[in-house]
């Protein structure tokens, strides 16, 4: 075969692969960029708080190796899939947007199961990758007022965050302030941050340092709306027009 037709060859494989992708429904994409993210994400928390507990005995640093990790692949991840579905990730984030107008109802309540069973594959590939068992129940309980508090807060911070961030017109730097903001949180708040439903619910499925009783998860996951919904107004409040670019969150991403 000359150079010339194997050109020929693969720029029609090429339109043939791009006419198979573009007759995968916008939805199912933005779906599958929900769940692969999200459990890339689970991975990253619960991986890196594996090695971090195998590194060292130090609680300080196994708390910093897990923060740092973590803040790093959520920059990576909205970068990656924001384009595509707005690199959500979290329930929470989901459900504001929806009531700022950013998506629509059916696509809310499609992104909330595709980011609940990303996060508990993530958890269980993460324990697959350390030779741990796919399941292992956490026995981690975390209970508390403080600790719902801080769960609270932590949600609320984030969803401020992500809105005015947005609001500002720096969205390209969303990526960053939510990767720099989360990293924080796991410091200034007494639960270490989890502020999202999905990867709370994940992180059950892993008996290892990032992991959180099923006992304790419902809890955390009402402290987490209630801060969602205390953000709604306080972001009202403060922005006033943050409809008219609630399109754009976490990520300006593709409609078509």
């Amino acid at each position: 075969m000359t150079f010339t037709e194997k050109r020929l060859a693969t720029e029609r494989h090429t339109r043939s692969m791009t006419a198979t992708a573009r007759s995968v429904s916008p939805l199912a994409r933005k779906l599958a960029a929900e769940f692969i993210g999200t459990a890339f994400l689970v991975a990253g928390v619960v991986g890196s708080g594996i090695m971090a507990q195998r590194l060292t005995t130090d609680p300080a640093l196994q708390l910093l190796q897990n923060a740092a990790a973590t803040a790093g692949v959520l920059i990576a991840l909205i970068l990656a899939f924001g384009p595509a579905s707005g690199a959500h990730f979290n329930p929470a984030v989901t459900l504001v947007d929806r009531v700022f107008g950013g998506i629509d109802t059916r696509t809310a309540l499609a992104y909330i199961p595709a980011q609940i069973l990303g996060a508990i594959t993530g958890s269980i590939v993460a324990n697959l990758m350390f030779s741990l068992p796919a399941v292992e129940w956490s026995t981690h309980t975390r209970t508390g007022g403080n600790l719902w508090l801080s769960e609270g807060i932590a949600t609320l911070g984030l969803l401020l965050v992500i809105f005015g961030v947005v609001r500002s017109g720096r969205g390209s730097a969303a990526a960053f302030a939510v990767g720099a903001y989360i990293g924080g949180a796991y410091y200034f708040t007494s639960s270490t941050s989890f502020a999202n439903p999905a990867v709370t619910i994940g992180r059950a499925f892993t008996d290892t340092f990032a992991g959180i009783a099923p006992a304790s998860v419902p809890m955390f996951v009402v402290a987490q709306l209630v801060g969602a919904a205390v953000a709604i107004p306080v972001i009202l409040l403060i922005y006033p027009r943050i409809g008219e670019v609630a399109d754009r969150v976490i990520l300006e991403h593709d409609e078509d």
